[in-house]
């Protein structure tokens, strides 16, 4: 059998074929198209894998996603943000292929229990912090989807203390502080130059007080959030992974302060969270544990 994963992120489409131990190797990407981007997601594809070798296909998606009807509707795709059937389109070019389809955070939640940092525990909650904040709940070994697909959009937990306004709509949810777009906007208006999600991290660990204080505003939401959503599912494990989440100090300090601050429940004092170990590879990676699944 050969297996290939792809990942529609907020950035950039990925690709590769899938190792026997899940890992991955040889990725090919390219930025999200602003245009035509099916056609350069098929090109994409096609530089990846011949059509008649390909038996399963695991696809994560930036939501929001309809994972019944294989549908994907992510705000970074323009054409995309009324709906576009990626999980058909992607049959069509490999007609052999069993194609599922999954959150962007419950593939990181699935590469996280299958190789990171919640191999030995049943139940946890996996954050991936990047352009977005999405994620996905672990609960008795098993990686919760929802009833749409959509179960894991962590970034619209509300905060308190904040009321910045979100792109869902809504007021004071986490992506609307943690979001790294929406770091970049804050430490922008308060004259940092930089404009990538890795740029601030490197400038927040390098001391740059904007940078400083936009990353940890951002690490004070996450551990509100990590605290109310252990509360609330019953779990001591959060992990947190993406491109924010390499911030150092900057981050974690003001993070860990939080959920010690929120986290006073009698069954919550064991509480912890944890950098994911797999970095930037690790939704695609759960597309590739979702591309195994394909063969059951």
């Amino acid at each position: 059998m050969t297996l290939l994963a792809l990942e529609i992120g907020a950035t950039r489409f990925a690709a590769c074929r899938v190792a026997e131990d899940i890992g991955v190797d040889d990725v090919a990407q390219i930025p999200v198209p602003d245009r035509a981007a099916w056609e350069r997601c098929r090109e994409l594809l096609l530089d990846v894998a011949d059509p008649g070798e390909i038996t399963g296909v695991g696809i994560a998606a930036a939501g929001p996603i309809d994972m019944g009807a294989g549908m994907v509707a992510t705000v970074d795709v323009p054409e995309w943000r009324t709906g576009f059937g990626i999980a058909e389109a992607v049959r069509k070019v490999f007609p052999a292929a069993e194609v599922r389809l999954a959150l962007d955070g419950v593939c990181r939640a699935l590469a996280e229990r299958q190789f990171g940092a919640t191999r030995e525990v049943m139940d946890a909650v996996v954050l991936d912090v990047s352009t977005h904040v999405t994620g996905g709940a672990m609960i008795g070994g098993f990686v919760v989807v929802g009833r749409t697909g959509n179960a894991g959009h962590m970034g619209h937990v509300l905060v308190s203390g904040f009321d910045e306004r979100c792109e869902c709509g809504g007021h004071g949810c986490l992506e609307a502080v943690a979001g790294g777009l929406s770091a970049i906007r804050w430490a922008r208006e308060r004259g940092w130059a930089g404009t990538s999600v890795p740029a601030l991290a490197a400038a927040a660990t390098a001391g740059d007080q904007i940078a400083v204080d936009a990353v940890g505003r951002a690490g004070t939401a996450l551990g509100q959030a990590i605290a109310s959503m252990a509360a609330l599912l019953d779990v001591d494990l959060a992990v947190v992974g993406g491109s924010l989440a390499g911030s150092g100090p900057a981050l974690w300090d003001p993070l860990g302060e939080a959920v010690a601050a929120h986290a006073k429940l009698s069954f919550l004092p064991g509480l912890r969270a944890v950098p994911s170990r797999l970095g930037d590879a690790g939704i695609l990676a759960g597309a590739g544990v979702l591309a195994v699944s394909t063969q059951d």
